[in-house]
């Protein structure tokens, strides 16, 4: 999580989550924030009004063989067809030091079409909830 003050917006897209994220129910649209200078790192900021944002990556980008294994029913939820309807997601933890985690076991998946998604817990897997990265 960050403050979003002061980040200049290169493109941005609205996202609905109508389930919320784990531990932010409450809140359900949010901007996917992309600047090309932090790629390929992109921010999932609270559109209304409270100062958060969650850094978040694509998945295979961390861990190239990273495989997204939702459920039926989620993937009806979000009305996804076929992978290339997907975007995937997952959240960064940094500290500090310049390290920092990726929840891999959590990905927020969303229709590229529609924007609508959800926090999916991957609870068959074998990956980790922080799984280590180190910043460059």
């Amino acid at each position: 999580m960050s403050s979003v003050a002061e980040i200049e917006i290169t493109k941005t897209q609205t996202v609905q989550l109508p389930l919320g994220l784990l531990g932010f129910e409450r809140i359900k649209t949010y901007s996917l924030i992309t600047r090309t200078d932090q790629a390929p790192f992109h921010w999932l900021s609270v559109t209304d009004g409270d100062d958060l944002a969650f850094l978040v990556v694509p998945p295979c980008l961390v861990l190239p063989d990273y495989a997204l294994d939702m459920s039926d029913d989620d993937a009806d939820y979000l009305e996804i067809r076929n992978p290339n309807d997907a975007l995937v997601f997952n959240i960064v933890t940094l500290k500090s030091d310049g390290s920092g985690t990726v929840n891999l076991k959590g990905p927020i998946v969303i229709n590229r079409h529609t924007m609508i998604g959800m926090q999916v817990v991957l609870s068959q897997s074998n990956y980790a909830i922080k799984h280590p990265i180190q910043a460059a």
